[in-house]
C-alpha cells in the first residue's frame, strides 16, 4: 500500500501558490499529479474463474521415472535446449507426488487443469498426463473423477481429458489478440500440490518465439511445479492462456513464466476432441532465418520472410518449383516476417488444401500454388561420395576449403540433375558454411556450374569480400548455405 506524508505535501502546495504569485492554476495540476493508481482486486476474479480450476493427479502402474543423474525434469531439461537457455543445477529431490510407494498404482505428479465444457471436457498440458495409466480431476467442491484421455498434443504441450459430469462452470474463453504487454494477469493452479492457489502479475512479452509451433506469453506470474495446465487469467476474468513452462535455475519460480495463447489451444484441442490428434501441413522444406546479408544479397529493404535452404525431393514445394535458395516472403497472403512463421503457417493448413506461396528468387517475386501434405518424420539420405572422380583443387575453390570432383553418369542420373561437381573434402569457410564430404554443388552466386572448371570461373567472377551464395544437393534435399570467406 502507498502512503502519502500529507504534511509534506501541503507544504508543496503551498509553496506552488506563492511562486505562482497566489494564483490557484496550479492547485488542479498539483493535486493530479499526487493522485496514484491504485493496484488490481483480485477476489471477483477468484470467486469468477475459481470454481472452472481443476486439480490433476496422475498415477501409474508401473515404476516412476527416475531422473538421470538427479538432474531434474528431462522436459524441463529440453524446454531449456529450445530456448538456447543455460541448463540449471536441478534439485535432486522430485517434486511432491512423484515419490515411489508400494502400491500397484503409484503416485506420479500433480497438475492443474481448467473446464472447458459443461459436460466435463477439461483442458491441461500434455506433459501433465503423459505415461499416466490413471488420470485423476478434483473439483473445488472435493468431488473426484475418473477422467478419460480425449487427445494430447506433444508439439504443442496442449491435452483435453473428460469427466463424467454435467452443468460444470465452464471458463470464458478470451481473446489473444487484445493481450498487450504490461497487463494484469492471474493465474490458480496447484503449485507443489497446493490447491486453488491463487498468483498474479503482468505479462512479460507476447510471441515469445521457441523456433517451434508455438510462440508463448511470458509473465511474471509466480508459477511453480503443479501450476501447469492451469489458466491465465486477464481482468475480464477470461482465460489467455495455459500455464505450461518456467525457467528456474533452482526449480522455483524466478518470475519468468510461459503459457501456450488460448487461441493456439483452442485449435488444437477441436481437433482432439474431433480426431483424438492433430493433423499438421507440411511442404517439405529447410528453412533458416534471412540475415542482413541474404537481405541485401536479395534486394529486400530489411531482413524478413523464411530462406529456403533445402528443398526435399518429391515433397510439395519441390512439386510446386519452390528452389533452395527462394525467400518465401507470403503464405495464402499473409506476410512471413520471420522463419518460425512459416511451420505456424503451414502447419495450421489442412492437408490437401491448395495455398498460394510468394517467393523471392533473384531479386524478382514470384506466385507459386502448393499442395499441402500432412506432417510426418522428416526424411533423410545421405549420396555416398563418388571416388572414381579425381579431386581437384583450383584456386578459387581452394581458397574457400573446397576440395571437388566431376559428377560421373551414374550420380548425375542418380540425382536427376544435369551438371555439378561433387564435394570430396570441405574446410576452412566452406565447413563453416555447413557444406561436407558428398554434397554436390549445383550452383554459385545464382549460376549454375555443370563442371569444376565452370565452378572456377564462377568462383572468379565473385567480390570474395561479400557471402557467396552455394545451392547444393544432399541426398534426396536441395540445399542452400551461405560462404564468408572473411569471416
Amino acid at each position: 500500500m502507498i502512503r502519502f506524508d500529507f504534511k509534506r505535501l501541503s507544504t508543496a502546495l503551498f509553496a506552488s501558490l506563492v511562486l505562482a504569485g497566489g494564483s490557484t492554476a496550479f492547485l488542479p495540476m498539483s493535486v493530479a499529479q499526487a493522485q496514484v493508481k491504485g493496484l488490481p482486486d483480485f477476489t471477483e476474479l477468484v470467486e469468477q474463474v475459481g470454481p472452472s480450476v481443476v486439480n490433476i493427479r496422475t498415477l501409474e502402474k508401473a515404476a516412476p521415472r527416475q531422473v538421470p543423474g538427479g538432474q531434474g525434469d528431462p522436459d524441463m531439461l529440453d524446454f531449456f535446449r529450445r530456448f538456447g537457455l543455460p541448463i540449471p543445477n536441478m534439485p535432486r529431490q522430485m517434486p511432491p507426488g512423484h515419490g515411489q510407494t508400494p502400491d500397484d498404482a503409484q503416485p506420479r505428479g500433480v497438475g492443474s487443469g481448467f473446464v472447458l465444457t459443461k459436460d466435463g471436457m477439461i483442458m491441461t498440458n500434455a506433459h501433465v498426463v503423459e505415461g499416466a495409466d490413471e488420470v485423476m480431476v478434483t473439483l473445488t467442491d472435493k468431488r473426484e473423477f475418473k477422467a478419460k484421455i480425449i487427445g494430447a498434443d506433444k508439439r504443442t504441450d496442449v491435452a483435453v481429458v473428460k469427466i463424467e459430469a454435467t452443468d460444470l462452470p465452464a471458463v470464458k474463453v478470451g481473446d489473444v489478440s487484445r493481450l498487450k504487454v504490461g497487463e494484469w494477469v492471474m493465474a490458480i493452479g496447484s503449485p507443489f500440490g497446493l490447491e486453488n492457489t491463487v498468483t498474479a502479475g503482468i505479462v512479460s512479452a507476447k510471441q515469445r518465439d521457441t523456433g517451434d509451433y508455438l510462440p508463448f506469453i511470458q509473465t511474471d506470474v509466480a508459477i511453480n511445479p503443479g501450476n501447469s495446465g492451469g489458466p491465465l487469467i486477464n481482468m475480464r476474468g477470461e482465460v489467455v492462456g495455459i500455464n505450461s513452462q518456467i525457467y528456474s535455475r533452482s526449480g522455483g519460480s524466478m518470475g519468468i513464466s510461459f503459457a501456450i495463447p488460448m487461441d493456439e489451444a483452442v485449435r488444437v484441442s477441436e481437433q482432439l476432441r474431433s480426431n483424438g490428434r492433430v493433423s499438421r501441413g507440411r511442404i517439405g522444406v529447410q528453412i533458416e532465418q534471412v540475415t542482413k546479408e541474404i537481405a541485401e544479397a536479395n534486394g529486400l529493404a530489411k531482413p524478413q520472410g523464411a530462406l529456403v535452404r533445402g528443398v526435399e525431393n518429391g515433397a510439395p514445394a519441390d512439386k510446386a518449383g519452390i528452389e533452395a535458395g527462394d525467400i518465401i516472403t507470403k503464405f495464402d497472403g499473409k506476410t512471413v516476417e520471420k522463419s518460425s512463421d512459416l511451420p505456424r503457417m503451414v502447419g495450421a493448413v489442412k492437408p490437401g488444401t491448395k495455398s498460394s506461396i510468394t517467393v523471392l528468387r533473384q531479386g524478382k517475386s514470384k506466385e507459386l500454388t502448393v499442395t499441402i501434405a500432412e506432417i510426418e518424420p522428416d526424411k533423410t539420405a545421405e549420396l555416398a561420395l563418388d571416388k572414381s572422380g579425381k579431386g581437384a583443387e583450383g584456386k578459387f575453390s581452394k581458397a574457400l576449403g573446397l576440395s571437388v570432383t566431376e559428377l560421373t553418369a551414374e550420380v548425375r542420373k542418380e540425382l536427376a540433375v544435369k551438371g555439378g561437381v561433387q564435394v570430396e573434402s570441405a574446410s576452412g569457410a566452406a565447413a563453416r558454411a555447413g557444406l561436407k564430404e558428398g554434397d554436390v554443388i549445383l550452383a554459385v552466386a545464382n549460376n549454375p556450374v555443370m563442371n569444376v572448371t565452370e565452378l572456377e570461373s564462377a568462383l572468379s567472377k565473385v567480390d570474395k569480400t561479400k557471402p557467396i551464395n552455394i545451392l547444393f544437393r544432399r541426398g534426396e534435399w536441395s540445399q542452400y548455405t551461405v560462404i564468408r570467406p572473411n569471416r
